[in-house]
């Protein structure tokens, strides 16, 4: 997992990134809000970070307001780390946005069970992300199937959007999911192998 650490205090900034790194994760390091924000908003961002809340310039709570007032890119799951107590802070935290947050002075095996909390979600959003797509296909495909079609009224072929004309089945095919298999129905049957139909003593006709 590539996870953001912004955090203005070297210490702490070394260790975070010392405990993600021997996890196999890739970090990505700034010390202030500003440049946290910057990277947030790139087309290959990271998908995990980890805000400290005081910072110069622009803290950790201001990113996550900024972040989450910008529906187009695909949300981060952010975790705040701060030195407040009390649960007006951590209810603060999370109202500007924020998925979890971490203490000061951090556990690392804290660290770690929260990391594994938000890799789960960044999953489970790609996943989401993935089947909405395919959804979205699987509508545009149904969608070709709909409004008027032009058909011949002789041959019954169709004409697609090329101008070229093909047998209904081999246009549907291209169009969809949908199998054939072939038949003959009565009335065709009836009409081209009359003497296949016979009528039983009731004057039926069976075949």
């Amino acid at each position: 997992m590539r996870i953001l650490i912004a955090e203005d205090d070297l210490t702490s900034r070394i260790m975070l990134s010392a405990v993600l790194k021997k996890d196999g994760h890739e970090v990505v390091e700034t010390a202030n809000g500003s440049e946290a924000l910057a990277l947030l908003q790139k087309s290959d961002a990271p998908r995990l970070a980890i805000l400290d809340w005081m910072m110069p310039g622009m803290d950790g709570l201001e990113v996550v307001r900024r972040i989450r007032a910008m529906p187009s890119l695909p949300p981060p799951y952010i975790i705040i780390l701060t030195a407040r107590g009390g649960k007006s802070s951590i209810i603060a935290g999370l109202d500007a946005g924020a998925d979890d947050y971490l203490s000061k002075p951090f556990d690392s095996g804290e660290l770690r069970a929260r990391i594994e909390v938000g890799s789960r979600m960044v999953r489970m959003q790609e996943e989401l992300s993935a089947q909405v797509r395919e959804l979205r296909e699987a509508i545009d495909h149904i969608k070709t199937l709909q409004g008027i079609i032009p058909i011949c009224s002789f041959c019954k072929k169709i004409r697609d959007d090329q101008g070229y004309w093909a047998q209904v089945e081999a246009y549907v095919s291209r169009h969809s999911d949908a199998r054939f298999s072939h038949g003959i129905c009565p009335e065709c049957l009836k009409k081209n192998y009359p003497g296949c139909c016979e009528k039983d003593d009731d004057g039926e006709e069976r075949t």
